[in-house]
């Protein structure tokens, strides 16, 4: 088997298939990666039972073939490649690559022991590539980190009708955000799958720049459904495939319904500017304060002791003469900046309770020309019940 190929677009290719690579594997050919040079073409692949990735890039083969090569290692090697074509070719039992006077040797792993990759299940639809992925991004930092609890590190997606919405929670947050979607098949029913948050990020990510993405799901709701199904995702020669996870994240629509809250109405990047200036005092894990006056208003505090720091910023507030909730800092500025309306609203209920924050019309600009809703964004906050 022999290859000739530009050194970009093998660097991006094996960076694209790497994300399947397992970090730990009892089974070493799941370490691997399949590259399958054809006519005209070279396609690299991945798999380890949970995720797969291939993807198809031009090549020019002499020689066709497969060769299984081990995947961190090739990936080391491409990312310091001299930018020049690069040559590959399999000699017995070792795999190389040569190019702009580097040569590089590594071994072949046993092909035949290598599982086959999963069939891709049929599109079922299509969603904006970039707002997709921007979507994917706002909601995965409501997602936990602690892999000990993995239920909490999922990502769960609604697909129906016109609207696809992604969801994540850790317990002391959930982010909902919906994107327009092209089901393929009108009037089809709403299906909710759950998978894992850090590989939906990466991929979206990897997908940002395809114009669409396709998704595709195994059997939904029947007995190849979530737990046991796949769910695929392709746009521009990359394609790849999650096994969907059991279990979905608490309903939202109650989390969300907040019983005669208070509103307050404040500018986000400013009040996003204060809270990073008053944290600097905070010691870890310490909340920011906010008092909302009705006299227009919000005063955010912070330390303690001499340690302390304090600004004012405008804001309005509906349903209460005066209003004070503390919040983790960290996780109230990742929810501002998970919007991009001007303006941000508060829903809140007093310590300790649950609040929620929306983009708010700005009131100084008129509707978009073409009629396009507001930011269809929501980000639920545990607010502190201890405020000093």
């Amino acid at each position: 088997m022999e290859f000739r190929i530009e050194r970009n677009a093998l660097v991006e290719a094996v960076v694209w298939a790497s994300r399947s690579l397992p970090a730990r594997s009892p089974v070493p050919v799941l370490g691997g990666l399949m590259l399958d040079a054809g006519r005209g073409r070279l396609r690299i692949s991945g798999f380890d039972y949970e995720a797969s990735a291939s993807i198809e890039v031009p090549a020019q083969t002499p020689s066709v073939g497969k060769v299984l090569a081990t995947g961190r290692r090739l990936l080391d090697i491409c990312r310091v490649l001299p930018d020049a074509p690069v040559e590959c070719g399999s000699e017995g039992t070792r795999f190389t690559l040569e190019g702009g006077g580097a040569r590089f040797g590594l071994s072949i792993l046993p092909r035949e022991e290598y599982p086959a990759l999963p069939e891709l299940p049929a599109p079922c639809g299509t969603v904006d590539a970039a707002q997709f992925a921007d979507a994917v991004a706002r909601v995965a930092i409501a997602a936990g980190r602690d892999d000990s609890l993995p239920v909490l590190t999922r990502i769960q997606l609604r697909l129906e009708d016109g609207a696809l919405t992604l969801a994540a929670s850790d317990r002391y947050r959930y982010a909902v955000r919906t994107v327009p979607w092209k089901p393929w098949a009108a009037g089809s029913e709403a299906v909710e799958v759950v998978v894992p948050g850090r590989r939906l990020a990466e991929i979206s990510k990897s997908l940002a720049k395809t114009g669409a993405v396709r998704i595709g799901l195994s059997s939904p709701g029947g007995p190849d459904g979530p737990g046991g199904g796949l769910i695929a995702f392709e746009g521009d020669g990359m394609r790849t495939t999650l096994r969907l996870l059991e279990g979905r994240l608490p309903r939202y629509g109650k989390l969300f319904a907040l019983e005669r809250p208070a509103v307050a109405v404040t500018q986000r990047e400013a009040l996003a500017e204060a809270v990073r200036r008053v944290a600097v005092v905070a010691e870890q894990n310490c909340p920011v304060r906010l008092d909302f006056s009705a006299r227009g208003t919000l005063i955010l505090q912070a330390g303690y002791g001499d340690d302390v720091a304090s600004q004012q910023v405008t804001a309005t507030l509906d349903g209460a003469d005066d209003l004070a909730a503390a919040f983790n800092p960290g996780y109230l500025l990742e929810a501002l900046n998970s919007f991009d309306a001007p303006h941000v609203r508060f829903e809140l209920l007093g310590p300790g309770q649950r609040a929620l924050l929306s983009a708010a019309p700005d009131a100084d600009a008129d509707a978009d020309a073409d009629g396009a809703a507001r930011e269809d964004h929501r980000h639920l906050l545990m607010s502190v019940r201890q405020l000093s």
